[in-house]
């Protein structure tokens, strides 16, 4: 993201619950992402899983960004 970007969301986390929800839920696959990118090699499962998180977190992005888009144009 954008650090213009990660600026509002900290200013409207404490605000805004859902907002918060999805940055918690973002951070968490992010890091479950990480994870599974530093196996040299993943199971069939593992690699479902990993693709099921990224559209997880690429649904969750969308989210904040018409959050953030909402809160632009009030």
């Amino acid at each position: 993201m954008e650090e213009g970007d990660l600026q509002l969301i900290r200013k409207l986390i404490p605000k805004d619950q859902e907002l918060k929800r999805l940055w918690d839920e973002h951070l968490d696959f992010e890091e479950k992402l990480e994870q599974l990118n530093k196996r040299r090699y993943l199971s069939t499962e593992e690699e479902l899983r990993r693709k099921e998180i990224q559209k997880l977190k690429l649904s969750g992005k969308d989210q904040i960004e018409e959050i953030l888009r909402k809160h632009r144009e009030a």
